[in-house]
């Protein structure tokens, strides 16, 4: 496999650009988009078997049945990190180690209902807290140590529909490629 197309199966859906600028209408759409990906993640993986959840979605890659308990992970970790901000002064969050989560027990089971149980109910609790965000709110930042960086919470939240939208595209193609890597 050429690198390019390792590339393309590592991001299906490109890797996250943050707009130059945010508009309250993107805010809102990121909002709904937010309320739904469990919904369209339960949709996707509805049916499946065993097998399938154990289908890698590239080369190297987590299976499917990771990638939903990792969902469940990140999205967490992301919700609190929204908490912090909106309540302290530019915390400094806690980075986690995502690939050694992945291989712990809970990661690894083949039972993902308290996963996606989970994913359900974090994101309408999350989109209702973000409803209730005025545009100061979606300014507050957080630093995230590893990068180096300040996110507004206005780019969080664009960031996390792209990861949930790029973990859902990985889903797709694993069920689209069956293994055949």
């Amino acid at each position: 496999m050429t690198a390019p197309e390792l590339e393309k199966l590592k991001y299906p859906i490109g890797k996250f650009i943050s707009p130059d600028s945010i508009s309250k209408e993107q805010i809102q759409i990121w909002i709904s988009d937010i309320s739904k990906l469990p919904q369209s993640v339960e949709t996707t993986i509805m049916n499946m078997s065993i097998e399938d959840l154990n289908l890698p979605y590239r080369p190297d890659g987590w299976n499917i049945k990771q990638v939903v308990h990792h969902l469940a992970d990140s999205h967490m970790n992301a919700f609190i990190r929204f908490k912090l901000a909106l309540t302290e002064e530019s915390p400094i969050i806690k980075p986690y180690e995502e690939d050694k989560w992945a291989t712990l027990d809970d990661a690894t089971s083949d039972d993902i209902h308290n996963s996606l149980g989970l994913l359900k109910h974090l994101h309408a609790k999350w989109a209702k807290l973000l409803r209730t965000l005025t545009e100061e709110d979606f300014k507050l930042v957080y630093i995230h140590p590893e990068h180096g960086k300040r996110f507004l919470l206005e780019e969080a939240l664009g960031m996390y529909v792209w990861h949930g939208n790029h973990h859902l595209a990985h889903i797709q193609q694993a069920l689209q490629h069956q293994g055949s890597f």
